[in-house]
């Protein structure tokens, strides 16, 4: 059974950063063959996809809206998927969810992702 742990949410001012963190652990699992992915859900709006890296790190997928702000790497040594988020707006709260898809390449629909966290809540303040 795959269990995925987010980390590093928190309350910061608009344009601050954050750094979000997912390890994910299990008996004998790797995520070395699968492609991630981070989500999120505002208050009242549908869950939305943020950014997505393949199994090997070589390619990456972001959401428009988070373009050129957000950094999604792995480090598949430590089991562990990082977003990395500079320029925070009040606009990115919401709580963030780290996923795994057995499909090892590139993903963005979250229909394809099988295991999913539990979430880390991050406030922007204005």
């Amino acid at each position: 059974q795959v269990q995925l742990v987010e980390s590093g949410g928190g309350l910061v001012q608009a344009g601050g950063s954050l750094r979000l963190s997912c390890v994910a652990s299990g008996r004998t699992f790797t995520i070395s063959t699968y492609a991630m992915g981070w989500f999120r859900r505002a208050p009242g709006k549908e869950r939305e996809f943020v950014a997505a890296i393949n199994w090997s790190g070589g390619s990456t997928d972001y959401a428009d809206s988070v373009k050129g702000r957000f950094t999604i790497s792995r480090d598949n040594a430590k089991n562990t998927v990082y977003l990395q988020m500079n320029s925070l707006k009040p606009e990115d709260t919401a709580v963030y969810y780290c996923a795994a898809s057995r499909l090892g390449g590139l993903q963005s629909e979250p229909e394809v992702f099988g295991s999913w966290g539990q979430g880390t809540q991050v406030t922007i303040s204005s």
